[in-house]
């Protein structure tokens, strides 16, 4: 048995008897931390972090952004999209370069490999769905769904509302 099932385990048991009433947003955060796990084991064997996932992920739907407008997609600090697209390019996943007359910004590409992994591991995070909505009817999934992004919008209204309130404050 691997130490991840064991983890994983673990969460389940804290939900099911510790604490079966905590708070929604511990319970997201669980769900997502044991669903990271399992992709991550997925990807292992193809020598790709979770990491470089969030990243490709992003470039298969809009390659050749600059590392701002990947950092600002992917919800990580700059310095951490830099060190990840060092990586991805020595592993030949991505090439980085400047386009024509624009010096300042470096845009992200995918290489033909880097490309190539989307046909394998998309797969792959689709089966980490699977295995993580079964025995869920699909209206059950659909409420989950749709209340899931229904919470996203209430945070981006209040979210909205804060920023608006400070900068009447300025």
């Amino acid at each position: 048995m691997s130490e991840k099932s064991i983890d994983t385990r673990k969460l389940l048991s804290h939900w099911r008897e510790s604490v079966p009433n905590d708070r929604l947003a511990h319970l997201v955060r669980d769900v997502a931390r044991a669903q990271m796990r399992a992709l991550q084991h997925r990807l292992t064997p193809f020598g790709v972090s979770f990491g470089h996932w969030s990243f490709l992920r992003i470039l298969w739907s809009r390659d050749g952004l600059t590392q701002k407008e990947l950092s600002d997609l992917a919800g990580v600090m700059e310095p951490t999209t830099f060190t990840a697209v060092k990586a991805m390019e020595k592993m030949g996943f991505i090439e980085r370069r400047h386009l024509p007359g624009n010096r300042k910004n470096m845009h992200v590409y995918l290489t033909e490999s880097g490309r190539s992994l989307e046909k394998v591991l998309v797969p792959l995070a689709e089966e980490v769905n699977h295995i993580s909505a079964k025995g869920l009817p699909d209206r059950t999934i659909s409420v989950v769904r749709n209340a899931l992004v229904q919470m996203i919008e209430n945070l981006a209204q209040e979210e909205a509302r804060v920023d608006a309130s400070i900068n009447a404050g300025c």
